[in-house]
């Protein structure tokens, strides 16, 4: 007789909201590319949408379902398509945002949505030569982003003050990137096959490996105990999954079959429970595994099958589900016909008490540390928070970009320049004044990109001469140590 493992989460089971409690008549965006096209957080939904002559996404509260009105106001500031959407962890109003149009976006929503389109962002970050793909935000540091571009490039932004500060190259276009538990690394894999481990303070790459033997995109989460769950093809393009030692890449601890679809498969994993959720492109399936120490370290439990397959798909933090009906999980399935649909998974339980083994401390929205603390070599672990009586939104202000001073910030303007007329005589004001005559057409802000732009290929020139002279060096001790022999 076979040992049946137990677990709490082995009859966990999704039941979609009926259709008056969906969002529905959406224009969902056709582009091709594989991101899951929708990004939910416990105030909001955003969702790539079809938009002509640049590039669009919708911001619903939660509580606005029903039918979408073909007016419905947009995030529309983006030249080129938008690609790819994802909500700040530490502020429910603040949402990233990256394009075809090499750029990426911050955004502030107002609390009650948006009542007219929406063009202008909090902030612009510069610095991709080609469109952005993916982006992430830093689990526990406060106004860090990190994109990859088209470009083989990855950038660690401080939000803050609008400036790229750590520059990756990488070999090939990278199509996942998730940070791990404290933030202090990033994993993220390539159309090269490969899975990198990058330090996210040095932007030094620690670790590479060759991941799944498929062609097709693979996807990749570092779980809470330091491991790594990849999904991919093999040579044949069978779906896989398989988990990774991080200090140790050479080999899986698990590599597992699924089917012979050809959706890439999405990730989803929820670090206080340890469970994993699968949903591939194109499929009707969601399937779920939990994680633990124990062989095979990846138990399948369950799937939730539907009649209509998933064109992208959004994830509920934990801090966003209903605690008084034992929700441990809810996603938001887009379909081809227009529809986002509402899925909720639940553990039926008889008792209404709070269900503390479901539900164990998670992370709130408050930032463990500053950016500028993070960019200074901090790490630190989310601040917990407990689900009892629900999770309330702590207070936020806006968010507030102060870019580094600059000496065209300081220019006087035309009114301190007529009071120290006043005060100091026109002969020492001259250079002031000449100062602010500026010729026709000149672009302060066009001159502060191109400096940024200059700057950072600098910094590239200087980490190639570094890199060239360890290889240099490493010759040369070479060369020495044959010649003694």
């Amino acid at each position: 007789m076979a040992f049946m493992r137990k677990s709490k989460f082995r009859h966990v089971f999704g039941k979609p909201e009926k259709r008056d409690q969906c969002y529905d008549g959406l224009r969902i965006t056709k582009t091709s590319w594989e991101s899951t096209y929708c990004a939910v957080n416990p105030k909001f939904v955003a969702i790539i949408t079809e938009a002509a002559g640049g590039g669009s996404f919708i911001v619903l509260p939660l509580a606005k379902v029903g039918r979408v009105p073909i007016d419905c106001p947009a995030v529309a500031g983006h030249k080129g398509a938008v690609l790819d959407v994802q909500w700040c962890p530490h502020n429910d109003n603040v949402v990233a945002s990256a394009s075809d149009d090499c750029t990426v976006k911050v955004w502030q929503i107002p609390d009650s949505g948006l009542v007219t389109n929406l063009s202008e962002p909090v902030v612009d970050l510069f610095a991709h030569q080609k469109r952005v793909g993916f982006i992430a935000w830093h689990p526990t540091a406060q106004n860090v982003l990190v994109s990859a571009g088209s470009d083989f490039k990855l950038f660690f932004w401080n939000v803050g003050t609008g400036e790229p500060i750590i520059e990756v190259e990488v070999p090939d276009q990278v199509w996942c990137m998730s940070f791990n538990y404290n933030g202090s690394r990033l994993a993220c894999t390539s159309k090269d096959k490969k899975l990198r481990i990058i330090n996210t303070h040095s932007g030094e790459i620690v670790k590479e490996e060759k991941c799944h033997e498929g062609a097709k995109p693979s996807q990749v989460v570092y779980l809470k105990d330091g491991n790594l769950l990849t999904t991919g093809f093999s040579k044949m393009s069978e779906r896989q999954y398989a988990l990774w030692d991080e200090k140790n890449l050479k080999k899986p601890i698990v590599l597992e079959e699924i089917d012979s679809s050809n959706g890439v498969l999405f990730i989803f994993y929820d670090p206080d429970t340890s469970m994993v959720y699968l949903a591939g492109k194109g499929d009707s399936l969601i399937r779920y595994y939990e994680i633990t120490d124990e062989a095979p370290f990846v138990h399948y439990l369950a799937l939730f099958q539907s009649n209509a397959p998933q064109r992208g798909i959004g994830f509920m933090p934990k801090r966003g589900l209903n605690v008084n009906s034992c929700e441990i999980a809810r996603f938001y399935k887009l379909h081809n016909n227009g529809l986002c649909e509402v899925i909720p998974f639940t553990v039926p339980r008889k008792s209404e008490l709070f269900q503390d083994d479901l539900y164990p401390d998670t992370a709130g929205d408050e930032p463990a540390i500053s950016a500028e603390d993070f960019f200074a070599g901090k790490d630190a672990t989310p601040i917990m928070v407990s689900l009892q009586g629900g999770f309330k939104s702590s207070h936020k202000e806006q968010l507030k970009v102060a870019r580094r001073s600059n000496v065209l910030d300081k220019m006087p303007n035309r009114s301190s320049t007529i009071q120290s007329n006043n005060t100091t005589g026109s002969a020492a004001a001259a250079p002031a004044a000449a100062a602010t005559a500026l010729p026709p057409g000149f672009d302060p802000q066009a001159v502060l990109d191109d400096m940024r732009k200059l700057k950072l290929i600098v910094k590239a020139h200087e980490r190639r001469i570094k890199s060239l002279e360890e290889k240099l060096a490493q010759y040369e001790s070479e060369e020495e140590i044959e010649q003694d022999a």
